[in-house]
């Protein structure tokens, strides 16, 4: 072998490992949701056998000695106490609140927001979307990239309804951690996202995509995919999605409400599965929550150790008590309910007996989460965007008062609550020194006329300004 060859497998093994080096360190503080840094660690470690290239940033976060914004606002909500008080001045240093103080005041060397008599409020939270989906979405036609690419303008419509974090409840293909990734690196604006990627379920379940397919077309997707029979299975497929990179879990405990089954919905896995995804996950750092309709379900997914139930259409006076002993969130998206009660004529076209049973959905669902209201269960906010149209997320608001929650409660589920179930209270939820400096500002009163929500002015995400008088800020 001839010196330039051995040269040439020397340089060639050090590039090879200086890139799997890279990449390791980069998947670790991925992780950590610091993802420039690994590129940054991944760029110098080929640079050891390469030369440098030039590479594209995004525009770095604003010094602490950045010049300070001042919002001054007509009135404010006190997520804690579930108040609405008079004018404050929102003090924003970075991204962070650096303070606020009441009344008008003039902060010196700050540039002045003028929000007139509006309300402000926290960012809100959305803790079920699906920024990907949309009820045309046809998945045996659009590629994967069809799916990403609308993705990018539901997380525009999503940040200008007011909504700077969602909880995104699972994909196609994980294409919502690109978009996720997209956003933290200022690439497109967007909400702040926690996503669960694909669903976990099991064969046959809510999560398997080959349903219905003729047999030569359905796949036995397996734990890499999703789909999980059994307890060593399911602690699988948390862990590639841990090593996918996903912030949450999602999983499928009961049928939909479209599938024909008794009492409108069935369990689709065991109580040792869900408890080996929970414990799995909660080794990871990541909470679960649970697809589940009927009581079963409900009960299977509460003792299996998840952190919230979403949609519970059919909770009874049972299960809400198991929740509220165990301390589980319900996320009822009773939008998704209305919706398919007002397309129930043309979505239900086929069968008249299905239309009809169509047309009961958005009164079951906006039932349950009374109910469960009523019986104590702690309540988050969430409008399963993607059903519920892009962009007005904020009609759960007026299906929750509706349903019974008064209009403060309903504010603090997409606040305060949310953020809790997020597990990320100390940096979201209120407007208090030291949080993002998340918030978004209605015309009158919302504790009046709970409405206005869906009329927002103002939206400023991470002390950065995305919507003001009422339209879009253009991006930098």
């Amino acid at each position: 072998m001839s010196a330039m060859s051995m040269s040439a497998m020397v340089t060639g093994a050090m590039v090879t490992s200086a890139m799997v080096t890279g990449a390791m360190v980069l998947s670790t503080i991925r992780r950590r949701r610091c993802r420039w840094a690994g590129a940054a660690v991944l760029m110098v470690a080929a640079a050891t056998a390469v030369p440098a290239m030039a590479a594209t940033a995004p525009d770095p976060a604003p010094a602490p000695g950045a010049a300070a914004l001042a919002l001054h606002c007509g009135h404010w909500f006190d997520a804690k106490a579930g108040q609405r008080l008079g004018a404050a001045t929102v003090v924003v240093q970075g991204e962070r609140i650096r303070e606020i103080k009441p009344g008008r005041i003039e902060v010196p060397g700050a540039t002045a927001i003028d929000l007139g008599d509006a309300t402000c409020l926290p960012g809100l939270i959305d803790a079920h979307t699906h920024l990907s989906l949309t009820t045309d979405a046809d998945p045996l036609r659009w590629n994967l990239a069809d799916f990403a690419v609308r993705s990018v303008v539901h997380a525009q419509r999503t940040l200008q309804a007011g909504f700077t974090t969602v909880r995104d409840m699972s994909d196609i293909n994980n294409e919502t951690v690109a978009l996720r990734n997209a956003v933290d690196a200022g690439i497109v604006p967007g909400p702040r996202i926690f996503t669960a990627g694909r669903p976990i379920g099991s064969t046959g379940g809510h999560a398997d995509w080959s349903v219905g397919l003729r047999a030569d077309l359905q796949r036995d997707l397996g734990p890499n995919n999703g789909i999980a029979n059994g307890p060593d299975e399911a602690m699988k497929a948390v862990r590639q999605h841990y090593k996918d990179g996903v912030d949450t879990i999602k999983i499928m405990a009961s049928s939909s409400l479209f599938e024909d089954q008794p009492g409108g919905a069935i369990p689709h896995m065991t109580l040792a599965e869900i408890k080996a995804v929970a414990d799995t996950a909660r080794e990871y750092g990541l909470t679960v929550g649970a697809h589940a309709h009927d009581p079963e379900s409900i009960r299977r997914a509460v003792l299996g150790g998840v952190d919230s139930i979403e949609h519970g259409t059919f909770i009874d006076a049972a299960s809400a008590e198991l929740m509220k002993l165990h301390g589980t969130w319900f996320v009822p998206t009773i939008c998704v309910g209305k919706i398919v009660a007002e397309n129930a004529d043309e979505w239900g076209s086929e069968s008249p007996q299905e239309a009809a049973r169509m047309r009961t959905f958005g009164n079951l669902m906006q039932a349950g989460a009374g109910r469960a209201y009523k019986a104590g269960v702690k309540v988050a906010f969430g409008s399963d965007e993607g059903a519920c149209p892009h962009g007005e997320n904020a009609r759960e608001f007026v299906y929750m008062v509706e349903a019974g929650m008064p209009p403060a409660y309903a504010l603090q589920a997409a606040t305060t609550h949310a953020a809790e179930l997020l597990k990320k209270s100390a940096d979201l939820g209120t407007l208090e020194a030291g949080k993002f400096a998340d918030v978004v500002a209605v015309p009158g009163d919302p504790l009046q006329d709970i409405a206005t929500m869906r009329k927002v002015v103002f939206v400023m995400k991470g002390g950065r300004v995305y919507r003001q008088d009422d339209r879009p800020v253009a991006a930098n």
